[in-house]
This record gives structure tokens, C-alpha cells and sequence, in this order.
């Protein structure tokens, strides 16, 4: 029996130009890709929604930390929209640690015969499938829900 909880999940890789978003199967076994966002004023709003129309049990957001497990300027930024999303949407928010899910994605395109330029907005949907993947495995695997519930602005 597995040990991740049943519903569907949204996932946000969180860029500065373009948020990439993924999506689980009602069961929480497998991630796949939904669009790429652009990073705008409505991007919250529009995250939010897509939750609500998908009836997720949740939104797990990418906390882009150092190898070393540092902050850079891109976590606070990852934080300053999980936070915006917690007051909007109608589902608890996560963040979860997604060291070199970017570089994960590119290296897998790349390895598909996909240019970097080409495949710029598929690289953000597929950052978030990694995201959303690694947190499905991490709650299966520790019976766990994956990261921390971010409080609302």
C-alpha cells in the first residue's frame, strides 16, 4: 500500500520571466506537465484558479536553495509567491527543496535532441514535473507529506 494521499496536486516552478506548472494524477503517482506561465501580476491568480478548477489537494512550490542548502535571491522570490499563493488559493501551499530540478530538466531535454533556446518554456513545466515527482516519491517513501505549509501573507 502506498503511502501518499490520494488527490490530485499542482506543482510551480517559480522563474523570473516564467512559472512553469505540473500536475498529478488523482491518485498522486505521477506528475506531468500543464503549461508555462507568464510572470506577471496575475500569475497568482492564475495558479490559483487552476488549483481550484482542478480540485487539488494541494500546491507544492519549488524552494530553489544552494547545494549547499542556502538561500539565493530566487528563494526568497520562490517564497514571496508561495506566501501570495497561501492567501489566495483555496489549498494549503508547500514548498519543497528543488535543487538542480532546472538543470534536471534541461539535461533531459537536451538528451531528447531539444535545444536549451528552443525549449525554454518546456524546461519550466518540466522543472515543476520534477518537483512534483520528487515529492510524490519523498511521500511515498516516508509516508510523510513533502516540505512545509506556507502561512499566508
Amino acid at each position: 500500500m502506498s503511502g501518499v494521499r490520494p488527490g490530485v496536486r499542482l506543482a510551480v516552478d517559480v522563474g523570473r520571466a516564467r512559472v512553469g506548472l505540473a500536475a498529478s494524477d488523482p491518485a498522486g503517482s505521477l506528475a506531468f506537465p500543464v503549461e508555462t506561465l507568464p510572470r506577471d501580476e496575475r500569475v497568482v491568480q492564475r495558479i490559483a484558479a487552476e488549483a481550484a478548477e482542478r480540485d487539488a489537494l494541494e500546491i507544492v512550490v519549488g524552494l530553489p536553495v544552494s547545494l549547499s542548502g542556502g538561500d539565493t535571491p530566487s528563494t526568497t522570490d520562490a517564497r514571496e509567491v508561495a506566501a501570495a499563493l497561501a492567501a489566495a488559493a483555496p489549498v494549503p501551499v508547500r514548498l519543497v527543496d528543488e535543487r538542480l530540478s532546472t538543470v534536471s530538466a534541461q539535461s533531459a531535454l537536451r538528451s531528447a535532441g531539444r535545444s536549451t533556446r528552443r525549449s525554454r518554456s518546456v524546461v519550466d513545466q518540466a522543472a515543476a514535473v520534477i518537483i512534483l515527482q520528487h515529492a510524490l516519491d519523498s511521500e511515498r517513501a516516508g509516508g510523510i507529506p513533502p516540505g512545509v505549509i506556507v502561512e499566508p501573507d
